[in-house]
């Protein structure tokens, strides 16, 4: 099975966990949507798509996109996954930024956990983290179970 990885990652966890998910699938490939020319889905039979999830909502290149390729995905095995710091809310990150018709074709959607580190982040992120988290230093939830869980499932 061809599979490609597609992520939109604001300060690299997604990416990492991209990356993580891309050693588990024999042949996977990762490409960051935040850089141009993505390659040709039709030539792979699995497409899985990350991003990271800030105040609730999906990266904008993810949700563009999802947009730009939502006919195809249908037709494609395909998998899900979000990764951010909080994972209460989870069922309704997935409700409330991907379409039913891609939630009930996806063969996995998963919350996989996220990483904040304070060097890559802005004041106001840096803020925002300490208040909600009421933690000033690298937060890292990026749960591997839940990883090897996620690519297992697609590989079945």
């Amino acid at each position: 099975m061809k599979t490609i990885i597609v992520y939109a990652s604001k300060h690299g966890a997604t990416r990492e966990i991209a990356e993580r998910i891309a050693k588990q699938i024999n042949g996977a490939v990762t490409h960051n949507l935040n850089q141009a020319n993505i390659p040709d889905l039709t030539g792979f039979d699995c497409v899985i798509i990350g991003t990271s999830v800030y105040a609730g909502s999906i990266c904008k290149e993810a949700k563009t996109f999802l947009l730009q390729n939502a006919s195809l995905l249908l037709q494609k095995k395909t998998g899900l996954f979000v990764s951010g710091i909080g994972e209460s809310g989870e069922k309704e990150y997935f409700e409330k930024n991907f379409s039913k018709e891609i939630l009930q074709h996806a063969t996995a959607a998963s919350f996989l956990g996220g990483m904040f580190n304070p060097k890559k982040g802005n004041f106001f992120e840096r803020l925002i983290m300490k208040v909600v988290t009421k933690q000033s230093g690298l937060i890292n939830t990026i749960d591997d179970g839940k990883i090897e869980q996620f690519a297992e499932i697609i590989k079945s």
